[in-house]
């Protein structure tokens, strides 16, 4: 499936960028609460990352670096989720998230399942391998690819329709 967006790439230095991050980071606030009523919601469904996949591929990098780097800093310092332990792993896969979205629609200027599947397969492997450096755990550094596969399945198809259909312009 594709479909050609209207992607944007929006500068530091205009308030669209700042007013799009607050909207996504507000999203991850949410979100990731959601899916904390569920028993073990947050690493089987990876809400924390949805927001910035979308703000990223439809605004920007930045946007998406700025959703990346504020969201779980406010969701553990408001909800102590995620965790202090390992905010590291998230902040590192996050803003990987953000650059490697941003990029992506920059390079292909559309949206497809496959792009999507390419962008959320490249942070969480390299994101993996990032986490498995700063912890040494290689069994918690695969934890995404044991337990989070639904919230990654989320992330591609339904960053695509979010993308596609719910925010076109």
């Amino acid at each position: 499936m594709e479909t050609t967006v209207k992607l944007y790439s929006l500068p530091y230095r205009s308030i669209k960028t700042y007013a799009a991050t607050i909207l996504f980071i507000a999203g991850n606030i949410i979100l990731p609460q959601l899916f904390h009523l569920i028993p073990q919601g947050g690493i089987t469904w990876l809400p924390i990352y949805f927001f910035t996949l979308i703000g990223a591929y439809k605004y920007g990098w930045r946007v998406g670096l700025l959703t990346a780097i504020a969201s779980p800093l406010i969701n553990s310092w408001l909800f102590g989720m995620p965790a202090v332990a390992v905010l590291p792993a998230i902040l590192l896969k996050s803003g990987l998230l953000a650059c490697i979205a941003g990029l992506a629609a920059q390079h292909f200027h559309k949206i497809t399942l496959l792009i999507l599947l390419g962008v959320v397969l490249s942070y969480q492997i390299l994101g993996t391998l990032g986490e498995w450096l700063i912890n040494r755990d290689f069994y918690l550094a695969i934890q995404d690819f044991r337990i989070g596969i639904p919230g990654m399945l989320l992330q591609i198809f339904g960053g695509y329709f979010f993308i596609k259909y719910l925010i076109r312009k």
